[in-house]
């Protein structure tokens, strides 16, 4: 189990700051995942870690031993850095045992760390097929296999299940996400998928123009985001300017409890989906809207409402019971604090540069 560790870490290409400052720590044994729009700098962080890309300032450090920094880049070949990229990129013409053992010194080969790589993605049997033999799942798994054969202080994974189908990726990502810890691995997994980085990552960092906005575990990443502009990428959002009094805030959504360390004045507050119960509308005093649209989505179905102010927000429903038809009038009530921060220390979105490498 190896700790990475960036300081300062600045990468630039031409005019264009890929990387500004990033501070991060990997920690040993954990999967921590990278987020961020596209632009962001994930990519750029991936290749600057694996070696391929050489930093303008900074340091970067596996396991205690410096790989770049001042004056220093050691080649990607001499940092024992495993790189499991988008698709699997095997050998079409060795076995898949041969694709896994290339990396490997004689010993290893002679050895049996190619039958356990291959019991730990679950392929064990499959040495002696060949790629073409394989689904696209099966390749990728050989493609993690082999990346953990050697050992490696780190695996890079740069978005390993894009290519593949959504009932595929979700349990490829899970049973991947335990051959890492069982083989002991640290792991940074460059995703674009919210979902893949809440649901399998022990941390979750968020990139924004080249900068680390929050490093979390994915509850606390959820809960209690850094900022708005966060609560917005990270899940979805219902923001709502109020007015903060004693621990709660006034908004369009009634009386609220607020987390979070904010003054009495305005404020931006954070209700998440889930949060919102709906009822039949009726004579006591309650928020009420007017139901505008059901996007149903076989799990839970989002519910586009109309408040009476004409605020518009979404509910998570999770059952049929909850569902009321297009046109009707529901009250509305609030499961639980929002988490809320002063309305000047709340950024608007930004257009993100567009970086040919992220």
């Amino acid at each position: 189990m190896s700790e990475v560790v960036l300081t300062g870490v600045v990468k630039r290409y031409g005019p264009v700051t890929a990387l500004d400052g990033v501070d991060l720590t990997v920690p040993a044994g954990a999967l921590t995942a990278v987020l961020g729009p596209s632009g962001c700098g994930k990519t750029t962080l991936l290749r600057c870690l694996a070696g391929f890309e050489r930093l303008d300032a900074g340091q970067i450090r596996v396991d205690g031993r410096e790989v770049a920094g001042p004056g220093r880049h050691l080649p990607a070949h001499r940092r024992r850095i495993a790189v499991v990229p988008q698709e699997g990129a095997l050998f079409p013409h060795l076995t898949v045992a041969a694709n896994i053992a290339y990396g490997l010194d004689r010993a290893d080969r002679r050895g049996d760390r190619v039958d356990e790589v291959l019991a730990l993605v679950g392929l064990a049997g499959y040495g002696d097929r060949m790629p073409h033999q394989l689904s696209g799942g099966q390749q990728q798994r050989v493609a993690v296999a082999r990346a953990l054969a050697p050992r490696p202080s780190l695996v890079l994974l740069d978005e390993p299940f894009s290519a593949l189908d959504a009932g595929l990726r979700a349990g490829l990502r899970h049973d991947v996400r335990e051959a890492l810890r069982a083989d002991g691995a640290t792991g940074v997994l460059v995703t674009h998928d919210q979902g893949e980085a809440l649901s399998v990552a022990d941390r979750v960092v968020v990139l924004r123009s080249g900068r680390v906005v929050q490093s979390a575990a994915p509850t606390t990443l959820y809960r209690e985001p850094a900022d708005q502009w966060v609560a917005g990428f990270v899940g979805d959002a219902v923001l709502l300017p109020a007015v903060a009094s004693g621990g709660a805030a006034r908004s369009s959504l009634g009386t609220l409890p607020v987390t979070g360390d904010v003054p009495d004045g305005p404020v931006t507050v954070l209700v998440r989906p889930e949060q919102l119960r709906l009822a039949p509308a009726s004579g006591e005093e309650a928020v009420t809207a007017t139901v505008l649209r059901h996007d149903f989505h076989g799990h839970d179905a989002l519910v586009a409402l109309r408040l009476a102010d004409g605020t518009r927000v979404t509910a998570r429903v999770w059952d049929k019971s909850d569902a009321v038809p297009v046109g009707a009038e529901v009250a509305v009530h609030v499961e639980g604090p929002a988490r809320a921060w002063p309305a000047e220390a709340s950024p608007a979105p930004v257009d993100e540069p567009a970086l040919p490498v992220c």
